[in-house]
């Protein structure tokens, strides 16, 4: 399992990714629009769509639950004890896809 220093390498790994407060929270951006917070060192909150959350919540029962805002379903909370590597690492890149500029996306994903 991995420690919060490779999540956030992970993170700040993606394209134009930056590390920035946000409130009492760490936050990961692209180009301003977070794509994920750190509440503690244990988890890490990441922003994908409705349908990842659930897929993960369902698949890892025990690493993920979903967050909501008011009763908007808004990123699944992952246990970094637990959770396996490729899911974080899947996640953040999921939400990643999801804030940056199509621009950006794509030469990401042809680099890929």
């Amino acid at each position: 399992m991995p420690t919060m220093a490779q999540v956030r390498g992970w993170a700040l790994s993606l394209p134009e990714s930056t590390e920035q407060p946000h409130h009492e929270l760490g936050s990961f951006r692209v180009r301003g629009k977070i794509f994920a917070t750190v509440p503690d060192e244990q988890c890490i909150r990441i922003m994908v769509d409705e349908h990842e959350i659930l897929a993960a919540t369902a698949a890892h029962p025990d690493a993920c639950r979903p967050v909501y805002w008011g009763k908007r379903l808004s990123c699944v909370a992952v246990d970094i004890a637990v959770a396996p590597d490729d899911l974080i690492r899947e996640l953040l890149t999921e939400a990643w896809l999801r804030k940056a500029p199509v621009s950006l996306t794509k030469l990401f994903t042809c680099s890929e």
